[in-house]
């Protein structure tokens, strides 16, 4: 089962709350808004399917955290670092799309420089987890068609659909913090 089955297959489980983001404006800004909690050190794992939304969220974050260089996905150089322009954290952007094992993720040195940055990791259910105890694991779940019709939406479609997003914190360093509530576009 892909992390995007799983997460649209599931209500939001406790302690993790369900949003629903009008378009990609609203996903962006979900992440400006995700980077006023987030900190050096922290996780954050992003599953979803082709165009759901994961680099737009990330593109937020890195916008958010005020980082350096175009926030892009990193697909074919799988890990890309963005140094702050004051006194906040980087961004560690990281695709694991390509790669098989957690000897493939432990091969990045991801954990050498995460105390400095927050790690934002795209496909990195099942293979990441295991670089932090307290991490944010995000689900974007997007439109797969025309409902009823039949039809499968394209990717410059889909990014101006509606979309689910369940944030789910997991560890004692999410305990007390309110994440941000939905963004209406």
């Amino acid at each position: 089962m892909t992390g995007s089955a799983r997460a649209s297959g599931k209500q939001a489980e406790a302690g993790a709350t369900a949003r629903q983001l009008t378009d990609a404006a609203a996903t962006r800004e979900l992440g400006r808004r995700l980077a006023r909690v987030l900190r050096a050190g922290d996780l954050v794992i992003l599953t979803g399917d082709l165009g759901a939304g994961k680099t737009t969220l990330t593109q937020g974050i890195g916008e958010g955290l005020g980082v350096r260089g175009r926030v892009a996905s990193p697909t074919f150089i799988i890990a890309r670092e963005h140094a702050p322009t004051g006194d906040g954290p980087g961004l560690i952007h990281v695709d694991a799309y390509r790669l098989a094992s957690i000897a493939e993720v432990d091969a990045l040195d991801l954990d050498s420089s995460m105390a400095e940055s927050v790690t934002v990791v795209e496909w990195g259910a099942g293979l990441v987890e295991g670089l932090a105890q307290d991490r944010l694991e995000i689900d974007l779940v997007r439109p797969r068609g025309v409902e009823g019709a039949g039809v499968e939406l394209g990717q410059a479609a889909a990014a101006d659909q509606p979309r689910r997003v369940v944030l789910r914190p997991v560890g004692a360093r999410w305990n007390g913090v309110e994440l941000p509530g939905a963004v209406v576009g």
